[in-house]
């Protein structure tokens, strides 16, 4: 089965069982956003959901977060893991949004990624669900299952993630980004299918036998 063919069952598929994709991290603008994915760095999207309210109701913008103090900020975030780490990043973070771009998060992929604790998955992330810019964020989920359907080599996450642009169209990016983090979390799981049982799976593979090995971002 060529690749194009496999990507077509993966589209039909993911679009019958998630049709709509909202955004799993609770927010309501996108300095909340950012936040809530730099927080999401190994840590489960439920576990954010839960301490965000908190540290949202003190400062649900930047200008807002860079008046509070550190441990503050800490003591709220610290749950989520890397809480020293976090919190610095998310101080930092407020305080060059407030005095470089107006309090403004800014759009730009390139100005996201040069904020503290903001890598490249994150600032996808935000462009693509905060700005509806096409993007496609790779985590580790989508980084596993592009493997597993052969649509990557698996070398790095950046492989995979130019290899998942150039087989699907840009204006799919977004939803798609979503849909396949859903379905690795529902269906394909790590530690369950191994490439050998799920829907998309046994349709992009119906003659393998053995779970495979995926590298690991």
């Amino acid at each position: 089965m060529k690749k194009s063919d496999r990507a077509d069952i993966i589209s039909k598929t993911l679009n019958e069982i998630y049709p709509k994709t909202p955004i799993p991290l609770n927010h309501k603008n996108n300095f909340e956003l950012l936040v809530s994915v730099l927080l999401s760095a190994q840590c489960t999207d439920e576990r954010v959901n839960k301490v965000t309210p908190s540290l949202f109701k003190k400062a649900n913008t930047a200008k807002k977060m860079a008046t509070l103090r550190y441990n503050t900020i800490y003591n709220i975030v610290r749950p989520c893991g890397l809480a020293p780490q976090k919190a610095s990043a998310i101080l930092k973070l407020s305080k060059i949004i407030t005095k470089e771009f107006k309090g403004k998060v800014p759009s730009d992929i390139g100005d996201l990624e040069k904020l503290p604790g903001v890598g490249h998955k994150t600032a996808s992330v935000v462009v693509s669900q905060g700005f509806n810019k096409p993007a496609f964020p790779v985590d580790t989920h989508i980084h596993r299952l592009a493997q597993r359907w052969g649509l990557t080599s698996g070398k790095s996450v950046v492989q995979t993630e130019k290899d998942l642009k150039k087989i699907f169209p840009k204006k799919y990016w977004n939803k798609l980004h979503l849909q396949i983090i859903y379905y690795g979390r529902q269906y394909c799981k790590a530690r369950e299918c191994y490439g050998i049982t799920c829907k998309i799976c046994t349709s992009c593979y119906p003659n393998r036998k053995k779970p495979i090995k995926t590298k690991k971002a």
